[in-house]
């Protein structure tokens, strides 16, 4: 599968890059061949039709797909988290959602505004057969490009909700397209919920918010890959420096990061892309600010990577290492 991965970054996505960066979604066509080619199975079971790749190894995955196209990534990696949610549901859930989301026939979005910390922007209130869901999600993915939103709303008792849902626009279920810097290709918008009632049957589980959050630090690592990959992009446009040595250093340790050690590890990779992109410019001068050129993407992609996925412990990390003093 990482053979794969390179391959379609290196034919497919990378020269494609700038004309996506101009596009107002992501071709269809690349989503369709990372389903065709199994990539939306990554982490899934093998007897659903997934690769039951391990997580050092989806993030390696990861890690070269965003550096051929960071917007394509983006949108497609959201897709995971509705296929762990499927298998560890069980039951009748698991047997008719687990098999169309390994297989990419469903592709999924999340839209987790009740789980993010502070007050819940998403609330779920329970109803007869199910919930009903109110407020936003402030950061969806895909928007237009998936069928379905693994969607996480929070109860009176403080338990996260998930359930997976109809992506499909309409009274209950609203969106407003969020006009970002870079990855615009990647249809993200703030999505409204009004009323819309979650059936039981597609709720995958209900936790403590604690219990989220904890697992949710963890599920963090892999956002990390996508810093790693536009930091090895810029890497590969520079030619050899020390650069490389720190891509690997930086990898390395998201790998063995624990709970604890991840913010300050995913911050040296968002850092380190930030710096790569910015060596990347000045190696090529003033052509790099013209539109058309992978130098200016690549720094709008780095700075887009300093805030998305992030969290309080990750921001102050971040924070402290851009605003040191240099010797």
């Amino acid at each position: 599968m990482q053979d794969r991965a390179r391959r379609i970054a290196a034919d497919v996505l990378f020269p494609a890059a700038m004309d996506t960066d101009a596009a107002d979604r992501v071709p269809a066509s690349h989503l369709d061949l990372l389903a065709a080619e199994g990539f939306y199975g990554m982490a899934g079971p093998p007897e659903e039709g997934g690769a039951g790749l391990d997580a050092t190894a989806a993030c390696r995955v990861i890690e070269t797909l965003a550096g051929g196209c960071l917007a394509t990534t983006f949108v497609w990696l959201q897709h995971h988290s509705a296929v762990r949610a499927a298998s560890a549901a069980g039951g009748r859930l698991r047997e008719e959602w687990l098999g169309p989301l390994c297989r990419g026939t469903r592709r999924c979005g999340i839209a987790l505004g009740g789980a993010l910390p502070g007050p819940p922007l998403l609330r779920a209130t329970p109803a007869a057969g199910g919930y009903l869901l109110d407020g936003t999600s402030p950061w969806v993915t895909g928007w237009g490009l998936v069928d379905t939103l693994y969607t996480a709303a929070r109860d009176g008792q403080g338990n996260i909700v998930t359930a997976l849902l109809s992506a499909a626009p309409g009274p209950a279920l609203s969106a407003e397209p969020l006009r970002m810097v870079a990855v615009s290709a990647s249809r993200t918008a703030a999505v409204r919920f009004d009323g819309y009632f979650a059936a039981a049957g597609r709720v995958t589980a209900v936790l403590p918010h604690h219990d989220w959050l904890a697992r949710d630090a963890m599920n963090l690592r892999s956002n990390g890959s996508l810093a790693l990959g536009v930091a090895g992009r810029c890497c590969a446009l520079i030619g050899a420096s020390p650069l490389d040595g720190e891509l690997a250093i930086r990898r390395a340790a998201l790998d063995a990061a624990s709970p604890e050690q991840l913010p300050a590890a995913r911050a040296a990779a968002s850092e380190l892309a930030i710096r790569a992109a910015a060596a990347l410019v000045t190696v090529q001068g003033s052509r790099a600010i013209l539109a058309g050129q992978h130098a200016q993407r690549l720094a709008r992609e780095a700075l887009f990577l300093l805030v998305f996925a992030s969290r309080p412990a990750i921001k102050e990390n971040l924070a402290r290492r851009l605003t040191r003093a240099s010797a």
